[in-house]
């Protein structure tokens, strides 16, 4: 056994009385030091308590609550009748990593992937990774600036400062009850929507909606329709299940029914966007809707209906949905938090015929058992006291004079570059290029500025007529607006 050392404790352990850090800290650190530079080796016997707080000038709960800490995290160790010693092996001992003396030579180069992992990392029309930061024009962001999160702020005290423990246990893979309650009540009396909260699904954001909805109702080489332009991620997810999608037009009253009919007469399933088509903002008529819901009820086939951000409408009143208009229960129903709240949230729903409902389940419990409790629960409780609608009502206003402002400086600064108006809903306008201008080189020159607009053609997987770029506004404020319409100018000299 290591006897004490001969050099005086005070003098080893040096402490600042007039410092403003805790004795105890000070301790804390000053014994850690001597241990790990070996001043005081393993097993070196450490005084009692009571003699060291005399020999330092503190008080003894100083020394027990800086041994206490050291004890915790390996440094000391105590022997039964013995005392207190520097432990035999340090936290630093089995941290640390023989480090081979030449580099690793790995001997797969080239990884197999699944069939499915090869045709969503090969397929061009999946988003890359992009940063976190959130940039002038991104589509599909909100305007966290103006979000009420003082308000979001007491709801969530109530269940982080006293949690009920049922919410953070495993919470039910269908979602939170009071949330699906609250949401199936708002969209039956917002969007027309035929359901009640037992056909309500919770889930962790839009693009696990369709991943859970294409690998329980999807066999490999099963067709389903797809809006060209359409939204990316869905070709994406489908092509990941191993889908052959098929890309149907969209014209003025949006998916061409009779055009998918010819490739795809007996698909499973159509993903549509018919309130707010993505991107073009298309409405997809009465005429046209009908016509798609007799196609699905004769063939047999699903629709998946994406109402990503109806919410926005600044004419006239919002827009019934598809599924309320099906009589045959062909129509599954997807929303979203993120355009309505904020992204990172990850809460959106699917409303499902209840003959759907337990497969749906399963998939879903199976894909990551249930999204977070405390988070519906204040999600629910958002909507229930009224705020929800208070505040889409506060974000259709701003939307639309964001809109309108992104409009004025795009024809004061880019006037000829691009053609841009205004539309009567979403989060995003469509800028039409001149002709012959590559709008995914537009795309990438604008990120090197700064600015976040995407490319129109990376949106569809046919030629299209005319090249355009996505230029949100609803998250992008006064300032930035003009600020990132210049810098795009700018962009556009080069170019045009």
């Amino acid at each position: 056994m290591s006897k004490q050392p001969t050099t005086t404790w005070p003098y080893l352990l040096q402490l600042d009385h007039k410092s403003v850090a805790p004795l105890y800290l000070q301790l804390y650190h000053a014994l850690r030091d001597t241990i790990l530079c070996g001043q005081l080796g393993a097993g070196t016997q450490l005084p009692p308590t009571r003699v060291l707080a005399t020999e330092l000038a503190v008080s003894r709960t100083t020394v027990v609550t800086a041994f206490d800490q050291l004890l915790a995290e390996g440094y000391l160790e105590t022997r039964v009748g013995s005392g207190t010693f520097v432990a035999s092996t340090l936290p630093e001992d089995l941290l640390h990593v023989q480090i081979p003396q030449s580099p690793v030579q790995y001997n797969v180069q080239h990884p197999r992937l699944s069939q499915a992992s090869q045709r969503m990392v090969h397929s061009p029309l999946v988003p890359r990774r992009k940063g976190s930061s959130a940039k002038a024009f991104q589509p599909g962001l909100p305007a966290l600036d103006e979000f009420p999160f003082a308000l979001w702020s007491r709801l969530a005290a109530r269940y982080y400062q006293h949690p009920p423990f049922e919410l953070l246990a495993y919470g039910d893979p269908a979602g939170y009850w009071p949330l699906r309650v609250a949401i199936a009540q708002y969209l039956t009396i917002s969007r027309a929507v035929q359901c009640k909260p037992e056909q309500v699904l919770i889930v962790s954001g839009a693009q696990q909606a369709i991943d859970i909805t294409v690998r329980t109702l999807l066999e490999e080489g099963d067709v389903v329709w797809l809006e060209d332009p359409g939204y990316p991620r869905a070709r994406g997810a489908l092509l990941g299940a191993g889908a052959r999608v098929v890309s149907v037009p969209v014209d003025q009253e949006g998916l061409n029914v009779e055009a998918g009919k010819h490739p795809g007469e007996q698909a499973r399933m159509a993903y549509v966007t018919p309130s707010h088509q993505y991107p073009l903002g298309i409405v997809m008529s009465v005429a046209r809707r009908l016509e798609l819901l007799d196609w699905a009820q004769r063939v047999g086939a699903w629709i998946l209906e994406d109402d990503y951000d109806s919410e926005f409408r600044y004419r006239g009143r919002p827009l019934a949905s598809l599924q309320g208009l099906d009589t045959h229960g062909q129509v599954i129903y997807m929303g979203t938090f993120s355009k309505v709240l904020f992204p990172s949230l990850r809460l959106s729903y699917l409303v499902l015929p209840p003959a759907l409902m337990e497969p749906f389940i399963t998939t879903r419990a199976l894909a990551g058992r249930h999204s977070p409790t405390l988070e519906q629960a204040i999600v629910a409780d958002f909507i229930v006291e009224g705020h929800f609608n208070r505040h889409i009502r506060r974000m259709r206003a701003l939307y639309a004079q964001r809109q309108q402002l992104l409009v004025q400086a795009i024809q004061q600064e880019l006037h000829g570059s691009i053609e841009l108006e205004e539309h009567e809903a979403g989060m995003h306008l469509v800028g039409w290029l001149p002709p012959g201008i590559d709008d995914r080189l537009v795309s990438r020159l604008a990120a090197e500025q700064g600015l976040e607009v995407q490319a129109l053609s990376s949106c569809s997987e046919q030629p299209l007529q005319r090249s355009g770029l996505l230029l949100g506004y609803a998250g992008t404020n006064e300032h930035e607006i003009r600020a990132g319409v210049k810098q795009l100018a700018k962009v556009l000299a080069k170019i045009v």
